[in-house]
């Protein structure tokens, strides 16, 4: 393909001085360490490029904010998060000549939504993370003015290329990498490619490109909704990626949950269900799979492609609505690999005060199910993290037992159990010594519900205080094995039940002595045949990631 159409890297488009501390994003070979990221982002905001916001940015000291965020209980250690500030959605993760690009969006001066860049990270392992350069910025002017918005990534004659949304309005946009590394990107010098749902249609939203090939095509699918109506993917086609035609609607759906806005509030297409986000379309096995973001979770649907258009069959929720965006890839061994947003449960404050915001889930795998729903399963990768190892087997549990033998906020647990007579089998994590506060992961035996009940894991009262539910989570049929898998990362409780579903929440724990497991019967006994509990290394020496 020609390269005349395309145009100076996006994050250093002007020439002068600007341009030049712009393109001092672009110049580490091995990737960026993490003061010197924040230093360059200083220099960014110090020639009005970026505006420093929250309790740091009088400071004026890129150490202070590094300091803060490794001394701080509450940032996990082996999840990966940005250099520091506000992430959201999972962007463009591609595995490119053996290794794994992930990018996200991000506001790189503040830990609030909002100034949306396309933050990068790359790792050989899918667990140990360097952070690279910003791999897209707003151009002043251009199409993407007002935010680099969430998209896809994908290979084109060899040379990897992103399809992203620029706002506002929101239209679609592509750039290219002929960078090995992926750390420079060329935006299309005719931006939009798409410039304007088709006119017929009044949608509520028109974004999060996501792109595949089938023969001569290419396909991209958009997210769209019709107030009152539920949500749509949109479906356009192309042979050279420039020139798109709108087809036709790929799916559409009614809303997933009731909605019930609360008196004078404001109409929310996403959270009426009148607007799904981020669409992630793939086969998977003999059967095609759609996900979707809307109404605070990511729905699931499996169902009949044909005549390029998609008819759900099944669907259930992915995750709770602590876990958003969801977006999957093709990544080493032909696998599916899916990341996801995990969100804050803390006020805005509270995490804004904090200087960070927003977790990448731990990347878990899909692979055909039973028919009904894809198997999900974490990423084998992460056993390496695995340290000192904790066994018991056979244990029979009628009430509470404490697990002195074990104690941290970084750990895996690896629970097989038989429900015997007892209604719930609970498992409590981050616990003090006297009980006041812990997090408890209950498994329900009569609505075989999975239940993430935070309640009691923080005395602040800034933190969400609730209990979260996973119906159709377990079996208990007589003689089969349920089985539990927990990660506990400081603030981050991920759970994979069976291998069909996961409930993610977050925690803030109060008190430092809040690091004990128990496990606890209620109604009855609870035969454990195997229990695991690994101490977990961290990816980084002081909570910085990389």
């Amino acid at each position: 393909m020609s390269r005349q159409p395309w145009a100076e890297p996006s994050a250093g488009q002007e020439f002068g001085k600007e341009n030049k501390v712009k393109r001092t994003l672009h110049t580490n070979t091995f990737g960026i360490s993490r003061r010197d990221f924040l230093t360059t982002a200083a220099g960014c905001a110090s020639l009005g490029i970026l505006t420093p916001q929250g309790p740091y940015a009088a400071k004026g000291s890129a150490w202070a904010l590094e300091q803060a965020l490794a001394d701080d209980p509450q940032r996990p250690r082996y999840h990966f998060l940005p250099p520091a500030h506000w992430m959201n959605d999972p962007n463009g993760p591609i595995y490119w000549q053996g290794t794994y690009h992930l990018f996200y969006q991000y506001n790189p001066v503040a830990a609030v939504w909002g100034n949306m860049h396309w933050g990068h990270a790359t790792s050989t392992d899918l667990i140990h993370w360097k952070h690279q350069p910003i791999a897209l910025a707003p151009t002043p002017g251009g199409p993407d003015k007002d935010g680099c918005f969430s998209g896809s990534a994908f290979v084109h004659e060899r040379t990897p290329h992103i399809i992203y949304t620029g706002v506002w309005p929101e239209t679609q946009c592509l750039a290219l990498s002929d960078d090995p590394h992926l750390r420079t990107w060329k935006k299309f010098k005719r931006n939009p490619v798409v410039s304007a749902p088709p006119s017929a249609l009044r949608v509520t939203g028109f974004r999060d490109p996501s792109i595949w090939r089938e023969r001569n095509d290419w396909l991209m699918s958009i997210g769209a909704g019709v107030r009152g109506e539920g949500g749509r993917v949109l479906l356009y086609t192309s042979r050279d990626l420039i020139n798109w035609q709108y087809s036709h609607q790929l799916a559409e759906g009614p809303p997933f949950s009731v909605y019930e806005p609360k008196g004078g509030e404001k109409y929310d297409a996403v959270a009426a269900g009148d607007m799904w986000e981020c669409p992630d379309f793939f086969r998977l096995g003999d059967g095609h799979v759609l996900l979707v973001s809307t109404q605070g979770a990511v729905a699931q649907m499996t169902g009949r492609y044909l005549d390029r258009k998609f008819e759900c069959e099944r669907w259930r929720w992915v995750d709770g609505d602590l876990y958003y965006a969801a977006k999957s890839f093709m990544g080493a061994r032909n696998r599916r690999i899916l990341w996801g947003w995990i969100r804050e449960g803390r006020s805005e404050a509270a995490y804004s005060a904090a200087g960070w915001a927003g977790v990448m889930s731990l990347p878990r795998v899909l692979m055909p199910g039973d028919g009904s729903a894809p198997r999900i399963e974490p990423a084998e990768e992460i056993t390496a993290l695995r340290r000192q190892r904790h066994h018991w087997s056979d244990l029979e549990i009628s009430s509470e037992r404490v697990l002195p033998e074990v104690k941290g906020d970084g750990l895996e647990i690896e629970l097989e159990f038989e429900p015997g007579s007892a209604e719930a089998l609970v498992v409590k994590v981050r616990r003090s010594p006297d009980g006041n506060e812990e997090t408890a992961i209950v498994c329900q035996r009569p609505s075989r519900a999975l239940v993430l009940d935070t309640r009691r894991s923080s005395q602040n009262p800034e933190d969400f205080h609730r209990a979260q539910t996973m119906p159709e989570s377990f079996y208990f049929v007589k003689g089969r094995m349920e089985k539990l898998s927990i990660f506990l990362d400081c603030s981050v409780v991920e759970i994979f039940a069976n291998s069909r579903c996961c409930l993610t929440g977050r925690i803030y724990p109060s008190r430092a002595d809040s690091l004990g497991v128990a496990l606890c019967a209620k109604g009855g006994d609870v035969r454990v045949k195997s229990l695991d509990i690994f101490e977990m290394k961290p990816i980084s020496r002081d909570r910085l990631t990389t």
